[in-house]
């Protein structure tokens, strides 16, 4: 799988982890994050470019992965893009519903909260789960895509 992944100063060092641990399961990971710790940069940006590689990727299956402090910030920054479905989630059971009801295609983590063996197990679940398709999921994502 296609993994685009990006991190404010706060997630830098979860994303290299995280993206050791992905290559090293097989998955295609592009980087698209600081190269650097650098302490005044901003969330928005990295969430920005990690979701504009991902909208324009003609691999439906492709995912991104954005961390932060909190993982919100990502999540908001993310969510103002159409088409993207960016969920903050701290459990297996979050990342499990994420993906099978909501077809959630952005995994936001907070670097300050979880631990990088929680970020792991849930990035896991988060890429193994896939979504359900039901009727009714599949109407609220498109009512969702009708919102402005």
């Amino acid at each position: 799988m296609k993994i685009y992944i990006g991190a404010d100063h706060n997630g830098y060092q979860y994303k290299q982890d995280l993206t050791y641990a992905l290559q090293s399961a097989g998955h295609e990971v592009i980087d698209d994050g600081n190269v650097s710790i650098d302490p005044n940069d901003d969330f928005p940006q990295f969430a920005g470019k990690v979701v504009t590689d991902l909208l324009v990727d003609p691999d439906p299956n492709a995912r991104g992965l954005l961390i932060c402090g909190s993982g919100q910030g990502m999540a908001m920054a993310a969510n103002r893009f159409r088409g993207i479905r960016a969920s903050v989630c701290w459990n297996l059971e979050e990342a499990r519903a994420s993906r099978n009801d909501d077809d959630s295609n952005v995994l936001c983590l907070s670097s300050r909260y979880l631990s990088i063996d929680e970020a792991q197990s849930i990035v896991t679940t988060f890429m193994q789960t896939p979504f359900a398709g039901a009727p009714r999921f599949i109407r609220r994502l498109q009512e969702l895509d009708q919102l402005t």
